[in-house]
């Protein structure tokens, strides 16, 4: 991730990577349980549990999505150069892309597939991997000790009650 020609981070950085990466997966692995290439995977019973987890894995995706995006504006604090640790902000650092995860997570239960429910495992490594050495590096370097402490008290991917 390359920081603009004024030292601030760009609005997209790594968003469009991680979630064009994930959806193709998503949908490939979708197409492949459709067309009964993951049989042994099928999960027969539980279906309408399945359906129901993924309902909701898809609602907490969009709320998120919307309370970060939209409610919170944070294309306009980025260009500020603020931090943002209020709001989402403070139950999860990176909840654009925590929204993503959990929206192709709610499709992946539509198809009832243990195997495509390992998925969401490596789209969640993918992502701290991807955060560890682009954003945060990034953000460290910036906000010094500031960020240091958020990143002590919020996670990076799973929302949660702020740490003490």
């Amino acid at each position: 991730m390359r920081k603009n020609e004024k030292g601030m981070l760009p609005i997209f950085a790594v968003g469009p990577i991680y979630v064009v990466s994930c959806l193709i997966i998503t949908v490939g692995g979708l197409v492949l349980d459709y067309y009964g290439f993951l049989k042994w995977g099928e999960i027969t019973r539980a279906q309408i549990l399945m359906f129901a987890v993924g309902i909701l894995f898809i609602i907490v995706g969009f709320t998120l999505w919307i309370k970060s995006v939209l409610l919170q504006k944070i294309g306009t604090e980025i260009e500020k150069g603020n931090l943002v640790t209020s709001g989402v902000y403070s139950i999860v650092r990176n909840p654009i892309y925590s929204a993503f995860l959990f929206i192709f997570t709610g499709f992946l239960f539509f198809a009832c597939n243990l195997y495509l429910l390992l998925l969401p495992f490596i789209f969640w490594a993918y992502l701290m991997i991807l955060m560890k050495f682009t954003e945060e590096k990034w953000l460290k370097e910036k906000f010094g000790d500031e960020y240091v402490v958020y990143l002590k008290k919020v996670n990076r991917v799973i929302p949660w009650f702020r740490r003490k």
